[in-house]
């Protein structure tokens, strides 16, 4: 394919269902045209609101809290500030950060796999073929609350949840 068959294909027959064939055009070309399916995967997390808003949720109610208990931080409005009573040269740093580095990979070590598999149990492929004619079924609205997918980033999932179905593989 060449320039201009390229730049035709995403003006006038890319079909949009997801972020992912611009994000994924958009990786390959930033990186010369070569990309590992993790840094493709990367570039569309990075476009992906609702796992930040997973993870901000996470921050606020878990280790955000922890760690405010503990006396390591505090919030101010959206922002989290580390509550040191003294200033931290560089090397301070990289040693906090080597000792917080340290405690990861002993816990992933430990842990293995362990660690996302409540993630893992509830994924699955459900094509773009199938995903668009379900959001199209929807009136590209969510059933369960309605906000519109011009709003928001909806989800497609079974009635059955696919953590609760036997898997065969």
């Amino acid at each position: 394919m060449n320039y201009r068959e390229c730049e035709d294909f995403i003006q006038n027959r890319m079909r949009m269902s997801h972020v992912y064939q611009p994000v994924m055009l958009m990786t390959l070309l930033k990186l010369g045209g070569k990309a590992s399916a993790t840094a493709i995967a990367k570039a569309i997390l990075d476009h992906d609101e609702s796992q930040i808003e997973y993870y901000e949720k996470i921050v606020g109610n878990m280790v955000g809290r922890v760690l405010r208990n503990h006396g390591l931080v505090k919030k101010e409005g959206s922002n989290y500030l580390l509550c040191l009573d003294e200033g931290l040269d560089e090397t301070k740093i990289a040693h906090l950060v080597e000792l917080c580095q340290k405690k990861l990979t002993e816990y992933e070590a430990k842990r293995g796999e362990q660690i996302w598999q409540h993630r893992k149990l509830s994924s699955g492929y459900i094509s773009g073929t199938l995903r668009f004619e379900l959001l199209k079924r929807a009136q590209f609205h969510c059933e369960l609350c309605g906000i519109s997918a011009d709003i928001r980033a909806l989800e497609v999932d079974h009635i059955v949840p696919r953590n609760l179905v036997e898997r065969t593989t």
